[in-house]
């Protein structure tokens, strides 16, 4: 096992993070956020679960 770089040990800097209610979810970003590969049929399924439920449809995803 290898030891940890000084990069891996320091904490990410605030301007790298982001919780994603800066800018609105897409179809794809909702598919990968339930760790399954985009599919068209998959996105497609996102994308009217968004229109149907708007953000909360992420929210039902991600704790």
């Amino acid at each position: 096992m290898t030891e940890p770089t000084d990069s891996d040990s320091r904490p990410t800097p605030d301007h790298l993070l982001h919780t994603g209610a800066e800018h609105p979810v897409d179809p794809e970003d909702m598919v990968m956020a339930s760790g399954r590969t985009p599919t068209p049929e998959l996105i497609e399924k996102a994308r009217r679960d968004l229109e149907e439920h708007g953000a909360a449809a992420v929210e039902r995803l991600l704790p």
